[in-house]
């Protein structure tokens, strides 16, 4: 089973889309993220499992349980596990609208690029809280894509940028819940919230960065999106392939390119 509400589609590209961008933002996004041992960890919406390893990794003494609605991604994710060698995380097949675990079971709950593709993220969070301990705690990380900006500056890639804005919000996400988080997390009824901004800068000494964010992270999200978006007219052909130029055209020598991700902490 998919979720057709899931905006970049589920193909070998994407899994190593998703792959690049873990690799490539492990310590931006993780560098404080760490769980004691024998917490019990519950992961909403794993995917691929690309964030999963980094998790487990990190903290081998806590036990996961990754949860996602879709079988092809629970296969992909628990063979990512085994490559890596973890014995620390469970998986799970659930709806986080409707999740099969008692009230106050887990420690922790973590997701990452999760609300973004929900049409009902405030109450995606409720049942989140209800599986948390008194006290217990919540980790939520999600992109802003009307962050994004570059050098040379290029209308046409804003514009490209701005058809996956809009085909995400046709299928009921919110690519710009990013900035959003601190608002939902406390309509929620979370405590203790905080959230800070994770900026990604690459410049031409950043190699690694150019390739896996740049290249093979935005600019692969924004391509996977051509066909939906010239098919819903709303951008034409020539339009959107000075775009992903102008996209491609910020990873020379002379350019660059930011973007700002969200991470929010809270207690139940």
């Amino acid at each position: 089973m998919k979720d057709d509400r899931y905006v970049h589609g589920y193909s070998g590209e994407e899994d190593r889309r998703l792959l690049a961008q873990a690799g490539s933002l492990t310590e931006l996004l993780h560098g404080d993220t760490s769980y004691p041992p024998g917490a019990e960890v519950l992961e909403a919406g794993c995917g691929v499992g690309a964030q999963t390893v980094i998790l487990a990794q990190k903290s081998p003494r806590a036990r996961f349980l990754s949860i996602d609605i879709s079988d092809d991604s629970l296969a992909k994710a628990e063979a990512a596990a085994d490559r890596a060698g973890l014995d620390n995380v469970r998986f799970r097949k659930a709806d986080i609208y409707d999740l099969p675990f008692t009230d106050g079971q887990f420690d922790h709950v973590f997701l990452c690029f999760v609300l973004e593709h929900l049409s009902r993220p405030q109450e995606a969070l409720r049942h989140l809280m209800r599986v948390l301990k008194p006290g217990g705690t919540i980790t939520v990380i999600e992109g802003d894509h009307g962050s994004a900006y570059f050098h040379p500056e290029s209308v046409e890639a804003l514009r490209a940028i701005r058809c996956l804005i809009d085909l995400q919000a046709g299928l009921g996400g919110n690519s710009l819940i990013g900035r959003q988080l601190y608002p939902l997390m406390k309509e929620t009824g979370f405590r203790d919230i905080r959230v800070s901004p994770r900026m990604v800068y690459v410049d031409a000494s950043r190699p690694h960065l150019v390739e896996g964010f740049t290249k093979q992270t935005f600019t692969a999200m924004v391509e996977g999106v051509k066909d939906a978006a010239l098919a819903a007219g709303l951008i034409d052909r020539d339009t959107w392939e000075k775009g992903i130029r102008g996209l491609l055209r910020t990873t020379a020598g002379d350019g660059t390119f930011c973007y700002t991700f969200f991470k929010g902490t809270a207690e139940k």
